[in-house]
């Protein structure tokens, strides 16, 4: 299992706006996609230590790296940020970070 993490900031007034856009738009249309070996996307949202700034960061979860390309392209560490969401967007990693899952436990 392979882990795609991305993080990308906005302002807190475009916080909500900026997760509405990935909840209908962004996030439908990936799945749209049917990757094959595409698993799952989770987002995660937090007020930052400044307090005018939201972090978003979402997981994709995929079976192999090579899910991951066909999702991403052969250039596949490239963020995939379209342009409605860069427009809330203040900043964002232009680079996803990939893990493999060593282990997963559940309770």
């Amino acid at each position: 299992m392979i882990a795609r993490v991305w993080h990308g900031w906005t302002t807190a007034q475009k916080a909500d706006a900026y997760e509405a856009l990935l909840r209908t738009e962004v996030f439908p249309g990936i799945r749209a996609r049917q990757i094959a070996g595409f698993e799952r996307i989770e987002l995660f949202r937090r007020l930052s230590e400044t307090a005018d700034e939201v972090e978003f960061m979402t997981v994709m979860w995929f079976t192999t790296l090579d899910a991951v390309k066909s999702f991403a392209g052969e250039d596949y560490e490239a963020a995939y940020v379209p342009a409605a969401a860069r427009s809330l967007l203040t900043r964002f990693d232009h680079r996803s970070r990939h893990y493999e899952v060593r282990e997963r436990q559940s309770a």
